[in-house]
């Protein structure tokens, strides 16, 4: 995020790992040091050459970064009293530093971290606290080293972007010479120099990473070099299927064909509820299909290599970059990171022409490509489809009681302190008419709650919670029919109100709960992001969302339909 950030601001950067020696550093405009789940004085934690703080670079530590230069440099951190996770509102101490000239002396800010800066080091001066971190800011003006405890890098900080830039134009001197638009000769000689006179097969989605890519290739190679096969996994949206087929079709590519391949994916489902499990089946099936298909096609002579649509955040999801692996954290495993599709980039038969890029920069080569903003501006949707949707228990558990509501055992995926945390719901009984400054209370909850991530209002329910019992379920055809028909309610009511307009995704999740014969229920997650490493829970109108859950509730399988009130972090933006 830190990267693309700075790309946004017109600059050029890269990714290292935090041990790279001052040596390779020595030509930068600067040094950013960035954040992580680890704490300094761990001693298996990430350090850095001490001697880059010595070198004259200017240098910028945000979170851990600002930890790890106290600790290098002879101050003290500890574990706060108090874990602080997302909104904050930092006040400034000092109107003189670089770092925040011609900003504002209250402002709101992102935080993610447990531990803090206790005293800072010997010739350093503290820029800015909030109400739980006395030192959100600190400087040592005449090194050039600063820190933040916050991140400025996220889109809820909002003055992290004039930060950022006075970093790189006041203290570290840049210059403009970075558009990603401007990149795509580039891009075109780095997929010629990949495929090295080789052809290359695609799994193509229909979605925005894949078909970019996909094109990039076709304008590359020459659609007589590259093959493109959309695979239905039974695991896709209603209409998926039918939307892709024409999409293609208007492009005016006849080397896309789709493939029938739902029991392929669907048996080595069955029985399985653990999301990352789930994650790992699906991406080595879609290996073993590509290679079932090659054999059928004569394409595994070695003539022909693998083509994705991965993007940065995918690599740094599954825990790294194409640097460094060895102490990222797993957020969750994007299933063309899977073991399989790690061995053939070992063996230099993967090409992917989106990887150091992010979504809203894809667009923008989408767009210079000229592809259609029907295409361009879809909703993402996660390459495992249904099944990371469609939430499975091995066994039935009540639903009980819970100091700020109901606890609800079924496990999602969050994301606290840059770790991933997997933990239960957290209930509210009704949906309320406040339900803005709900969200926002929504991390208050889940940073002061013990073992919960997620916090989810009711809007409509058949019977009350204390009613309420997760069933043990696990995916089936009858439950991946149940979240596609409330799934397609859904979109078909937030298309026509023109309210997809106002998000940037809207995922529709079937979680096992319920009571009687309705045994699952579907949680509605309306989020707002610009790259999907961060978001924020979007508000629906009351009227809108009231009657897309009385149409939902039509369903007789289906129990009840709850709002999903929590950013990203806590909670990551799919469930799983």
């Amino acid at each position: 995020m830190i990267a693309r950030k700075v790309r946004e601001l017109g600059v050029s950067s890269a990714v290292f790992p935090s041990e790279t020696p001052v040596a390779e550093l020595r030509h930068a405009r600067g040094v950013i040091i960035s954040g992580g789940p680890s704490s300094v004085y761990d001693q298996s934690s990430p350090s850095m050459d001490p001697a880059v703080l010595a070198a004259g670079v200017p240098t910028l530590g945000i979170c851990y970064g600002q930890q790890l230069i106290t600790q290098l440099l002879g101050g003290e951190v500890r574990k706060g009293d108090k874990g602080e996770f997302g909104l904050a509102f930092l006040d400034l101490k000092v109107t003189d530093s670089l770092l925040f000239a011609g900003l504002t002396d209250h402002q709101k800010i992102w935080m993610s971290h447990r531990d803090l800066v206790a005293a800072p080091p010997a010739g350093f001066r503290v820029l800015a606290s909030t109400t739980i971190c006395a030192t959100a800011a600190i400087e040592d003006a005449v090194r050039r080293i600063y820190g933040v405890q916050f991140h400025p890098e996220v889109v809820h900080t909002t003055e992290g972007t004039k930060i950022l830039e006075n970093f790189l134009f006041r203290i570290c001197g840049c210059d403009k010479d970075w558009n990603p638009a401007n990149r795509i000769a580039q891009v075109e000689d780095q997929i010629r120099d990949r495929a090295a006179g080789r052809n290359v097969f695609f799994f193509v989605s229909g979605g925005v990473d894949s078909t970019v890519a996909f094109s990039l290739c076709l304008s590359a190679l020459g659609s007589e070099r590259v093959c493109g096969v959309y695979v239905d996994t039974g695991l896709m949206r209603e209409g998926e299927t039918e939307f892709v087929e024409e999409t293609f079709a208007g492009l005016g590519h006849d080397v896309v064909t789709v493939i029938h391949a739902e029991e392929e994916f669907l048996a080595p489902l069955e029985g399985v509820y653990e999301p990352e499990l789930k994650r790992h089946i699906i991406g080595e099936q879609f290996v073993k299909v590509q290679e079932r298909i090659m054999a059928e096609r004569g394409l595994a002579d070695g003539t022909w290599i693998l083509g994705q649509g991965t993007i940065y955040p995918d690599t740094i999801e599954s825990g790294g970059s194409n640097r460094d692996q060895s102490k990222a954290a797993t957020i969750k495993t994007h299933h063309n990171r899977v073991p399989g599709i790690q061995k053939l980039m070992e063996q230099g038969l993967i090409v992917e022409p989106l990887a150091d890029f992010y979504k809203d920069e894809v667009r923008k080569i989408g767009r210079e490509m000229g592809l259609s903003g029907l295409l361009l501006d879809r909703h993402p949707f996660p390459g495992p489809g249904l099944a990371i949707r469609c939430l499975c228990s091995a066994e039935e558990h009540a639903v009980t009681r819970f100091s700020e509501g109901w606890l609800v055992p079924v496990h999602s995926v969050g994301v606290q302190g840059d770790s991933r945390s997997y933990a239960p719901v957290l209930a509210i009984d009704a949906f309320p008419s406040a339900a803005a400054k709900l969200q926002d209370e929504a991390t208050e909850l889940v940073n002061r709650s013990t073992g919960v991530n997620r916090v989810m209002a009711c809007v409509a329910a058949r019977e009350p919670l204390s009613h309420q019992r997760v069933f043990s379920s696990y995916i089936t055809h009858g439950r991946l029919e149940l979240l596609r028909r409330a799934d397609g309610i859904v979109r078909q009511m937030s298309h026509e109100s023109g309210f997809d307009n106002c998000v940037w995704q809207f995922p529709v999740i079937l979680i096992p709960m319920g009571s009687g014969e309705s045994r699952d229920s579907v949680v509605l997650r309306p989020i707002f992001s610009v790259d999907g490493m961060t978001a924020d829970s979007v508000t629906m109108p009351d009227e809108l969302l009231r009657a897309m859950a009385a149409r939902v509730l039509e369903i007789p399988e289906i129990a009840g339909v709850y709002y999903d009130l929590t950013h990203k972090p806590p909670g990551t933006i799919e469930w799983e």
